[in-house]
């Protein structure tokens, strides 16, 4: 178990990420601010706050189930940033930098559960 979620190089990445999808979703049409934008920064926000509360659990069987609630909201952003760009409200270039981020901490929080669950 890690001593403080501060230490996860995932919560790190998943804290700059939420900082950077709410600038990014800022400019998104107010029309928006109880749909896709809401949705975009509940997903975001939920990966490192579901690790935090992982770790606060206390047990590696907690860490595990947080963590696998954390990986499903990355693959739900994914999706969410999809539509952003299909409906206009993403220039193709950042949501190509925000799909690669999306996918890099997919697959680093999904490597993550298989090392705590191996840890069993």
């Amino acid at each position: 178990m890690p001593e403080s979620v501060e230490n996860l190089r995932i919560w790190q990445e998943g804290m700059q990420l939420a900082k950077d999808i709410y600038r990014a979703s800022s400019s998104w049409p107010k029309e928006e601010v109880y749909g896709l934008t809401t949705q975009v920064r509940r997903a975001v926000v939920s990966i490192p706050a579901n690790l935090a509360e992982g770790v606060g659990r206390g047990t590696a069987a907690e860490l595990s189930r947080y963590s696998r609630i954390a990986l499903g909201s990355a693959y739900e952003l994914g999706t969410l940033l999809r539509l952003a760009r299909d409906f206009g409200y993403l220039a193709h270039a950042n949501f190509e930098e925000l799909n690669v981020r999306v996918s890099s901490l997919a697959k680093q929080i999904s490597a993550f559960i298989s090392y705590q669950e191996g840890r069993k």
